[in-house]
This record gives structure tokens, C-alpha cells and sequence, in this order.
């Protein structure tokens, strides 16, 4: 039986789906960070495994009908997901953190203004090419105050 779902919003987004190179490299870093920001174990299944906030959620897959072995973001197709992240603080902590779990920091010498003076935001990639953005939904005090 499937688990029911919170009721979804017309247009909202259902699921995403990303084929990767190594299943368990990418259930070791978007499995620290989705549960990091709330998301929780959905399905598992031999080639993946998916991850669920509210009726939305996220499916890494090993697939044997991929083509090539790493993701280029910037070719055609999918550049970064973003997810909102509930203020600078915990940006900074996921920012950090994220080393230990396959993330390296993007844009490092613009971090954490890269998207612009008034977005801030850490951008992350991991070992297989896949990179996310975490917006801070709320900024407290300015990086040199603190």
C-alpha cells in the first residue's frame, strides 16, 4: 500500500527524479542534506531510494539505462535544485557540514552573495556533479557582525 500524501496544491511540484552514477555516493550526501532540511525516507528500493517533504518528493536512481557516468550541469537539461532554508544561520551550518557528506562549496569567493547582494544563499555540488542552492528564507545579522 502507498503511503497517502499530504493533499497537493494544483501545479505543485509532485516528484523529481535524478539518475546517478553511484547510488550509495548519492544517498550518502542528498540523503545528509534532505534529512538535514526535513525530508524523510519514502521508498527504497535496490537501484534507489526517494525522500519525501509534504506531497513532494526526490528519487536518486542508479538506473542500467543511464548514459554517461556524471552529470554536467551545464549542459542541457537540469542546472541546480533550490531549496528554501530557514535563515543564514542555518545556511552557514549546512555550508560547513556539507563537506563531510560529498558537498563542496561553490562560488566560494562570492559566498554567500553569488546569486546577488540581496540573495543569500551556499551553492553546492557533489562528487558527481549535481549541484543545490539553499536559500536563507531569513537573514539576521550581516556575516561581519557576528
Amino acid at each position: 500500500m502507498v503511503p497517502v500524501m499530504d493533499e497537493p496544491r494544483p501545479g505543485a511540484l509532485h516528484h523529481v527524479e535524478l539518475w546517478v552514477p553511484d547510488l550509495d555516493r548519492a544517498v550518502a550526501s542528498f540523503g545528509w542534506l534532505l534529512e538535514s532540511l526535513g525530508y524523510t525516507v519514502f521508498q527504497e528500493w535496490e537501484a534507489g531510494r526517494s525522500w519525501r517533504l509534504g506531497p513532494t518528493y526526490l528519487v536518486v536512481e542508479q538506473s542500467p539505462a543511464m548514459a554517461g557516468g556524471r552529470h554536467e550541469r551545464r549542459a542541457p537539461g537540469l542546472n541546480h535544485l533550490a531549496f528554501h532554508v530557514r535563515d543564514d544561520r542555518e545556511v552557514e551550518r549546512l555550508a560547513a557540514e556539507g563537506a563531510a557528506h560529498g558537498w563542496s562549496l561553490m562560488f566560494g569567493d562570492r559566498h554567500p552573495f553569488a546569486g546577488g547582494a540581496a540573495h543569500y544563499a551556499a551553492y553546492l555540488e557533489n562528487e558527481d556533479g549535481f549541484e543545490v542552492e539553499l536559500v536563507a528564507a531569513a537573514v539576521g545579522a550581516a556575516p561581519a557582525d557576528r
